[in-house]
């Protein structure tokens, strides 16, 4: 890093402004929230199938999600801001998924994670009624995480994806 040599003791303020740059920086109030809301997001504590053991592996202490600001599974839908399925998604199980995207408060995201989330995976078969074909049926996904489990690091990985997201302004789900 260059150092900048120390102004003249004979300097008018305009020079003084001129060499140290501005004071105050404005931004968009929505980016600065945007910022804020993408170092913080509190998913809900909801898992359907065996991605979810993944999950809880993710936000244990060997992968720690805690470093990004995601480590705080929150037990309510009131109090969280992302949705990660994990899981199979049976028809019986899609209202319940459906009513608990509801109750979330917005600004909302929603994780897809493994591949019978994403589109019903090895239950996904001609005649076959028991299995939604894809969380997006459901409610709008914003990442994917394909996998038959995806490992913790690729949920990581989503996240840091949903992050970037945020901060770049996309769409929020109301």
């Amino acid at each position: 890093m260059k150092e900048t040599p120390p102004p003249p003791a004979n300097a008018t303020t305009e020079e003084l402004l001129t060499q140290l740059g501005p004071l105050v920086h404005l931004d968009v109030l929505e980016n600065l929230l945007n910022q804020a809301r993408a170092r913080s997001l509190w998913p809900l504590t909801f898992g359907l199938a065996c991605c979810a053991i993944e999950m809880m592996a993710a936000g244990a202490s060997r992968f720690d999600m805690d470093r990004f600001g995601s480590g705080v599974f929150r037990p309510s839908a009131r109090q969280a801001d992302v949705m990660i399925l994990a899981g199979t998604i049976s028809r019986k199980m899609g209202p319940v998924v459906k009513a608990l995207w509801d109750q979330m408060p917005s600004p909302k995201w929603a994780i897809a994670m493994g591949g019978c989330t994403i589109d019903g995976g090895p239950f996904k078969y001609p005649g076959q009624y028991a299995i939604v074909e894809g969380a997006d049926k459901i409610i709008p996904v914003d990442v994917y995480i394909p996998g038959c489990p995806p490992r913790p690091e690729a949920l990581i990985n989503g996240l840091l994806m949903l992050e970037q997201k945020i901060k770049a302004g996309k769409k929020f789900h109301v």
